[in-house]
């Protein structure tokens, strides 16, 4: 039925009185602080290394990896994992190589970071960038999973959940980066409970349906034995969906620079770690990779079962649109609709606390970049630090207003998952040329660094269209390859730019970067090698 019942409105109260409370409660703890930039954007020294893990992994994991992912597991099955497990190594590069960086320089935004480093019109370009693939790619597509998931497992129209949506993040998102911090906790708790629970329903229906009761580990061998194709982490050419995951490029190519750009030079990301102490910033990443490594268990096993489940004659409307045509996106509401009453509050307020932390996080991060980054630099100078936090806060209030508007226009997607990777990647692989380059080259100029923010997107738009417009006497590369191929020329493009003409010995934007603390604890070293260790068991166990 596709209606929550009693039973679930009641446990969905509960979540929202539990957030909001505690919300309130972490807000006017240290309220005498909250008129502070740094405290409103990075929560300044007042988070917790586990505040900090579980604050990056609410913000990434929303509705388009409930909704996204596990459409892309009925569609092509558990090889889409590779964004997550793949994620959990690159976080262990971020802590060890460039968080150590960042602070050490007291960055506090991204764009502040290419200021520092090359000069203003980098930054400025960048910033603007990074403000409008926010706004119109990730904002955007959040509120539209969010929403149609909600729409599909209640009576409320897919509008009216847009505009909840929106409202609730903006409720917590005005209370800075502290409040939003500490109230992920909650949501993380939330989402793995609920993720877990709908994970294990699925299973015991496929227990069911094939004679086994509800026995999840049978569930499981059935999985294996009826979509063998979809156990599979590296695609061949053969496989139709090789252009979604190309091979090897999973694992030494594309994508590195889609996670390392995500993951090391990404304000969203990042902002949670910058106001921390090193070791505090390091042991928060590496709860956030252990955390990863159990994100496919709850968001991409239950869009596998559904592909087996409606293999075998069932949900045949469900998953389909008006037209006829499948709809892969439909895989977990479909699910969620499945639960009895109180267990489907779980599940949704689960996925509401997925959506609601991804969007403030996303909001925070605008705000930020938009006050210290485009309105203190070009707007009001002398702000003070009042006036900094009210610019943010009316920041994050049009921001998600904009998106608001433009999210009716995704309908026509299928798998939005791969829609956010792809064209996210369109900027992700200058963003980590110029960060590289900029953190381990002092050669690099800003000429340089300018000429790859520049053609980031008409590289990757002629790599894409190419093809098309030449009948495919082109070769039409998957997108991780065009990110490898477009990074490869920027990075070659800047190196020939700085040598040809070189820094001037008075070129005072500099990056101090001090090789003694990529040294780590004897912990750090245990755990990211139980990482890598339980890394090399799945792809060899899957590959």
């Amino acid at each position: 039925m596709n209606k929550l019942q009693l039973a679930d409105y009641i446990v969905f109260f509960i979540y929202f009185i539990a957030i909001a409370a505690y919300g309130c409660y972490v807000y006017q703890r240290k309220k005498a602080a909250s008129t502070s930039s740094k405290d409103f954007f990075l929560a300044e020294g007042s988070l917790t290394w586990w505040a900090i893990g579980a604050s990056l992994i609410a913000s990434n994991i929303s509705a388009e990896h409930f909704i996204g992912m596990s459409g892309s597991g009925f569609a092509l099955g558990l090889a889409i994992s590779t964004y997550e497990w793949m994620a959990a190594a690159t976080l262990i590069i971020v802590a060890v190589f460039f968080i150590p960086v960042y602070l050490k320089n007291k960055i506090y935004t991204m764009p502040q970071f290419l200021a520092q480093r090359y000069n203003d019109k980098v930054s400025t370009v960048m910033a603007v960038f990074w403000l409008l693939v926010y706004v119109f790619v990730n904002l955007t597509s959040i509120i539209y999973l969010g929403a149609l998931a909600i729409a599909s497992i209640s009576a409320i129209p897919f509008e009216w959940c847009i505009a909840g949506l929106c409202i609730f993040a903006v409720i917590v998102t005005l209370g800075g980066m502290k409040v939003i911090g500490y109230t992920d906790v909650v949501q993380v708790l939330v989402l793995i409970i609920g993720g877990l629970v709908t994970t294990y329903l699925a299973l015991s229906l496929l227990a069911e349906k094939t004679g086994h009761g509800s026995n999840i580990i049978k569930g499981l061998s059935v999985l294996r034995k009826e979509a063998p194709t979809h156990f599979h982490m590296i695609f061949d050419k053969s496989n139709p969906y090789y252009k979604d995951l190309p091979g090897l490029s999973v694992l030494i190519g594309g994508m590195w620079i889609n996670n390392l750009a995500y993951w090391g030079c990404n304000q969203y990301i990042t902002q949670r770690a910058l106001g921390a102490s090193l070791p505090t910033a390091r042991k928060g990443i590496l709860f956030a990779a252990f955390l990863k490594l159990l994100v496919p268990v709850i968001a991409v096993l239950p869009g596998i079962v559904m592909y087996v489940l409606h293999k075998n004659g069932m949900f045949q409307q469900e998953m389909t649109d008006a037209a006829g045509h499948i709809k892969p996106d439909h895989a977990y509401p479909t699910l969620m609709n499945l639960l009895p009453p109180g267990l489907k509050g779980v599940a949704f307020a689960a996925l509401t606390a997925a959506i609601v932390a991804s969007l403030a996080g996303k909001a925070n991060s605008i705000s930020t970049i938009f006050s210290l980054d485009i309105y203190r630099k070009f707007f009001h100078r002398e702000a003070s630090e009042q006036q900094l936090v009210r610019v943010g806060r009316w920041a994050v209030i049009v921001a998600m207003l904009l998106a608001a508007i433009v999210t009716p226009l995704l309908r026509s997607l299928d798998q939005a998952y791969q829609f956010i990777q792809e064209y996210v990647g369109f900027i992700s692989p200058g963003v980590l040329a110029i960060f590289l380059l900029g953190f381990f080259w002092k050669r690099t100029t800003a000429a340089a660094a300018l000429t790859g923010a520049l053609l980031t997107i008409p590289v990757s738009t002629v790599l894409k269209f190419l093809p098309v417009w030449t009948n495919g006497a082109f070769p039409d590369y998957p997108f991780l390859d065009r990110m490898s191929i477009t990074f490869g020329l920027i990075v070659a493009i800047m190196i020939v730019m700085s040598l040809l003409k070189p820094r001037q010995d008075d070129d005072t934007h500099t990056i101090e970067v001090d090789t003694s603390l990529f040294r780590t604890s004897a912990g750090f070293v245990v755990a990211s090698v139980i990482i890598i260790g339980i890394l090399a068991a799945l792809y060899t166990v899957f590959w």
